[in-house]
């Protein structure tokens, strides 16, 4: 017998109409969910939309898990001790700066343990460059806390300038606030250069701002060369890490976070009250085979050194495609994402109906097959013609075998077809 709609079900509808704070699902998901249907209906979808590794997990690690797929134990709440020691070392010697294993905290995930410092503050004012990561704004607002926006361009390569931060600092008064920085960055492949980064964290310590730099991407520097923002800023930088992207371990949802002793013992008891209430223990057999992962060793090196060289290759060859066409594209530093701009075609797009970039998007997909997120998904204005394009398509585990080197045209591997096929679409499609 199906139940009828009762008082209950009235109440939580009419909840939902008055709830100004709702949140959608997240775009990078919905990209990818969007693209399998398509894809289940026999369409081709060349996937530029969804951010996730192309590599296979680094294979010690699955063996380590497999190994350890009995362990069924819930693990300290701060996460397993041995894992901390080896998240520590593996930092202090990859970013060069002092990371504390007893200031370490391992989440299901990077994402949450975001989440759980924003959470974990004060009454703050979260400070988010656009464009930015599609979860950073919603996680403040779940959080109770103010997202204020601070718009970057493609003149500062999608950085916010030391000016930027100063004047805003200046005229809001004293009050707790939190910067997230996300370097390579999440949409744009970009980091900032040192002179930037120094000059950032000068301001940042002038006026006692606290700064988030979501570092995931740093391991996928492409010329190994990340500067973690921590160098600049030790005492009031929280950084976070994890597997998905430079392990390949993204379903793993294995995050870290460390926290400066600068910072106090009060913030970092906190975050274990919201983890100990919220998620436990990260799964005992995934923080058993983190342990290897971040064990330092040549073959880890060699597997890191090749994921940068391809990414770096594939990322260059896409940027100067589209740049040859008219769009406004930096080379990227690390990642693999590109941040297109398609200004220089605006008025021949708005003659075929084009006005923002979800229209700009949903055509492409519509009529070539290539899925990209719209830059209004990561904070821009959406008049702006920009969009995120992750160059993700193809088989890593293939690409692992060889090195770029070997080739006289390693673009025209098999592997690549997709992801050249991809990039021909978007070029032939523009007006």
């Amino acid at each position: 017998m199906t139940a009828c709609p009762g008082l209950a079900t009235a109440l939580l509808n009419r909840a939902y109409a008055d709830d100004l704070d709702a949140t959608p699902p997240s775009d990078t998901l919905l990209i990818n969910e969007q693209s399998r249907l398509l894809e289940s209906r026999g369409e081709r979808v060349i996937k530029f939309g969804f951010g996730q590794s192309p590599f296979p997990v680094y294979g010690p690690a699955v063996e380590a898990l497999a190994r350890h797929a009995d362990r069924k134990a819930y693990l300290p709440v701060q996460g397993l001790p041995a894992l901390r020691d080896g998240v520590a070392s593996f930092h202090s010697e990859i970013d060069g700066t002092p990371w504390q294993a007893s200031r370490v905290l391992v989440g299901p995930g990077s994402k949450l343990l975001l989440f759980a410092l924003i959470k974990a503050l004060p009454r703050a004012e979260v400070l988010i460059p656009a464009p930015a990561w599609v979860s950073y704004a919603p996680q403040a607002r779940l959080a109770g806390q103010t997202a204020v926006k601070l718009a970057a361009s493609f003149e500062t390569r999608w950085q916010i300038t030391p000016e930027q931060l100063e004047a805003h600092c200046r005229e809001g008064g004293s009050r707790t606030r939190l910067l997230i920085l996300n370097a390579p960055g999440n949409p744009t492949g970009l980091s900032p250069d040192a002179e930037t980064q120094r000059a950032l964290a000068e301001v940042a310590r002038r006026h006692g701002v606290i700064v988030l730099a979501d570092e995931i991407y740093g391991p996928l520097d492409h010329h190994g060369s990340h500067r973690a923002f921590a160098r600049d800023y030790p005492e009031g930088t929280v950084t976070t890490s994890g597997l998905s992207k430079w392990c390949g371990a993204g379903g793993w949802r294995l995050g870290v976070m460390h926290v400066p002793e600068a910072l106090g013992g009060e913030l970092f008891a906190r975050l274990l009250g919201i983890a100990s209430e919220t998620w436990s223990s990260v799964a005992s057999p995934v923080q058993e085979a983190a342990c290897v992962a971040y064990r330092m060793s040549p073959e880890l090196a060699n597997y890191l050194e090749r994921q940068r060289a391809w990414l770096g290759l594939i990322g260059h060859w896409c940027a100067e495609r589209l740049q040859a066409a008219g769009v406004r594209t930096q080379l990227p530093d690390g990642g693999f994402y590109l941040f297109p701009d398609f200004d220089a075609h605006r008025e021949a797009l708005v003659r075929r109906g084009i006005t923002t970039s979800a229209e700009l998007t949903a055509r492409l997909l519509k009529e070539t097959g290539v899925a990209l997120l719209p830059g209004s998904a990561f904070g821009c204005d959406p008049l702006q013609l920009t969009v995120r394009l992750a160059y993700v398509d193809f088989d890593g585990g293939v690409l692992l075998e060889h090195c770029p080197q070997r080739y006289d045209d390693p673009m025209g591997l098999p592997t690549l077809d997709k992801v050249r096929a991809g990039i021909q679409a978007i070029v032939e499609w523009l007006p």
